[in-house]
């Protein structure tokens, strides 16, 4: 594919049951291997266990039938997306020239000991690295934070930067306090001086709906999902978190687009009824201003977000694939692209499958 005609795909995934059973064994310290995730035999199959903890199952039994690899008739013994050179296979396939790639990271890493669990994504994010390797100029498996002190995420985060990651997830579902609790700020500078994007990626925050396969709520809690982001990006903003760190740049992961115009209305709206009397924070500029110059948002396949682009511009979206989840448009992207686009102009559409990403994440 030419220069011109590439396609970004700016949120992929590499879930926990697709990741090489050995990841764990080979990188953690000597003194926590025993502890640390592996994968055992059990009567309903093979399951990652650490620690004493079920964390989730491996191979094939989560996905199944869901997977859109499996959906597209391609053989997949359950690790295929864990495969650089088979990965790089399937985006030739749906005609992806880059992918940014989300792993383990939407229900987290259920581990309550923290030094273990902290050493396991420094292994997780060292695996990363080697996997990109594969190809740099086209693969980004985004490192994932600790969040049990900020101590450890800003020194994870200057570590994470040195080896060339792009940019960095942040669990804030994990989180031991509240997002905008002012303990966080360092980390927001540092990420700001760094320039390593921080992602917020939905994965919780409903309280009504379980993340359960094959049940009507798992239908029920993917439509909501992406608005749990709201309360995350309220607080960044009118906290002052971005504004203060003018040089932070913060993903929604898989928000969508439907809600955010109408969000970023009602944050100006309720900006001038309310800064004023701040006692804590007072923005200098409106919401809608942070938001422009320093938010971006990740979509997928969603039929009346494309139309409202142009209310907040081209220049905050990126285009998603979500390989190989069941919502992906893999492997007919570039169809459901094309779909999607229709009416919008060509600008729009290179702006937002492959400048906005390119530009943010450094691929070129």
């Amino acid at each position: 594919m030419t220069v011109d005609d590439r396609i970004y795909s700016c949120d992929d995934h590499l879930d926990l049951w697709v990741l090489p059973r050995d990841l764990w064994e080979d990188r953690l310290p000597k003194h926590l291997r025993e502890r640390g995730p592996r994968v055992v035999q059990q009567e309903a199959g093979d399951w990652w266990v650490a620690d004493g903890t079920t964390l989730g199952p491996s191979g094939p039994k989560m996905m199944g039938d869901y997977s859109a690899i499996t959906r597209a008739g391609i053989p997949d013994d359950g690790f295929r997306a864990s495969d650089p050179a088979l990965r790089l296979q399937d985006m030739e396939r749906d005609g992806i020239y880059a992918s940014v790639i989300y792993g383990p990271s939407l229900f987290g890493l259920p581990i309550a000991d923290q030094e273990l669990k902290a050493a396991c994504l420094v292994a997780y994010n060292d695996w990363a690295n080697d996997f990109n390797a594969h190809d740099r100029g086209r693969l980004s498996v985004l490192p994932v934070l600790p969040t049990h002190t900020v101590e450890a995420a800003v020194a994870e985060l200057g570590r994470i930067a040195k080896l060339g990651h792009r940019g960095v997830i942040l669990s804030i579902f994990e989180l031991p306090t509240r997002v905008v609790d002012p303990v966080w700020e360092p980390l927001w500078s540092a990420a700001a001086s760094l320039a390593v994007p921080i992602s917020f990626h939905l994965g919780a925050g409903t309280s009504m709906l379980r993340v359960a396969p094959r049940s009507w709520e798992m239908a029920a809690f993917a439509s909501v999902a992406p608005m749990q982001l709201d309360e995350a990006l309220a607080a960044m903003v009118f906290s002052g978190a971005l504004e203060r760190n003018p040089g932070m740049r913060l993903v929604l992961a898989e928000s969508g687009i439907g809600w955010l115009p109408y969000l970023v209305t009602r944050m100006d709206l309720e900006a001038q009824k309310h800064v004023p009397r701040a006692q804590d924070y007072r923005l200098r500029a409106l919401p809608s201003e942070i938001f422009q110059r320093q938010v971006y948002a990740t979509f997928e396949e969603e039929p009346l977000g494309p139309t409202l682009i142009p209310l907040l511009g081209a220049d905050k979206f990126m285009w998603a694939s979500d390989y190989p989840h069941p919502d992906s448009t893999f492997p007919r992207s570039r169809e459901a692209i094309a779909e999607a686009f229709a009416g919008l102009g060509e600008e729009v559409r290179r702006k937002v499958t492959a400048e906005n990403c390119a530009r943010l994440y450094r691929f070129v």
